[in-house]
């Protein structure tokens, strides 16, 4: 490994810093690391794009962006849901109080 001045230690593709490490949080390295796609559309497709992007004033990037990130939220709010549907089975979905009539008392007539 040789050391050089501006990254630390490099070797065998590495790079190893001087000081001590530090691993950001997950929602630090969404806000600030970024990496282009290149994704390949059929050219209506795109134009049809723009045009939505267009009409709520933004961009084809900021849709994808939306959309993948609401694609990767999905499934945990489902979850979610889930629990909170299982919690309210389990406790009740209303309380009724003293049931003071029966079945056969709703439907004399």
């Amino acid at each position: 490994m040789r050391r050089t001045p501006s990254t630390g230690y490099q070797g065998q593709g590495l790079v190893r810093s001087a000081r001590a490490a530090h691993i950001p949080s997950y929602t630090a390295a969404m806000e600030k690391a970024r990496r282009n796609v290149t994704l390949v559309v059929e050219e209506d497709l795109l134009l049809a794009a723009r045009k939505v992007a267009l009409d709520q004033r933004t961009s084809v990037n900021q849709l994808v962006r939306e959309y993948l990130a609401a694609a990767v939220e999905e499934p945990s709010r489902r979850r979610l849901a889930r629990a909170r549907l299982r919690k309210a089975f389990e406790t009740g979905l209303v309380e009724t109080g003293d049931r003071k009539w029966s079945r056969a008392d709703l439907y004399d007539r």
